[in-house]
């Protein structure tokens, strides 16, 4: 459960600022950011540290509210639980050696769609081309769920390699133990996944007939029934 509020450099390290600050909020009196995800404060944890090798793949979960004032949205989408200013969100954030970063990211985007597949909903994997990248990463995946009444795809996490974006950043570097060189870190991050969207699907895909929703088995026991009425 990280800090929701963070100073400037936090957000500059993980590529936030200065290119997204039109979609950040800012408290100008104390000079901090509210954080748009847990991305933030989580790769911030080893600013300026070195770490050794053989702590590798450090692997974090984070769970917070994230803020995004959605500059620019319109319409019926900023209505309902499509695009919101606060929204509830699982990170999924690593730090790993140069050498293994490509095929942990592959975990990551399977860690992601286990979730998805538990569910049972329908989902599809998109690699964005280079044109769609964020500004600070090298390789990404979108998971977007199916949502029926929309009759359209949402998405419900981005899975990226930063390679050695954000650490060169934050200055997070690691001990190569087969020559005792200091390297820069790679990291990476995905959302597991993000809650309203999801939310969305669960009740669009499992509305009965009669307007009932049927709980998926894998969280029924969270609601102690079956059927939500």
């Amino acid at each position: 459960f990280p800090p929701f509020l963070v100073t400037e450099n936090s957000p500059l390290t993980t590529g936030n600022l200065p290119k997204f600050k039109e979609d950040m909020y800012y408290v100008e009196l104390d000079n901090m950011y509210c954080i748009p995800t847990a991305e933030v404060p989580v790769t911030n944890m080893h600013s300026n540290e070195v770490l050794s090798e053989s702590d590798l793949t450090k692997k974090y979960a984070a769970y917070s509210a994230c803020f995004r004032r959605e500059a620019g949205s319109y319409g019926k989408e900023t209505k309902g639980l499509h695009r919101l200013h606060q929204f509830n969100k699982v990170e999924l954030v690593k730090f790993c050696n140069q050498e293994n970063s490509y095929s942990e990211l592959e975990n990551l985007l399977l860690d992601a769609e286990k979730i998805l597949q538990e569910l049972n909903l329908h989902y599809r994997v998109i690699e964005l081309c280079a044109g769609d990248l964020s500004f600070s990463a090298a390789k990404c995946y979108d998971i977007e769920v199916w949502s029926p009444f929309e009759e359209k795809y949402l998405e419900v996490s981005s899975c990226s390699n930063f390679e050695s974006f954000q650490a060169q950043r934050g200055n997070i570097k690691y001990r190569n133990k087969s020559n005792g060189k200091l390297d820069f870190m790679h990291t990476l991050n995905g959302s597991g996944l993000a809650t309203p969207r999801l939310m969305i699907a669960l009740l669009e895909t499992y509305q009965t007939k009669g307007g009932h929703i049927s709980v998926p088995k894998p969280i029924s026991p969270y609601f102690g029934k079956d059927i939500i009425d």
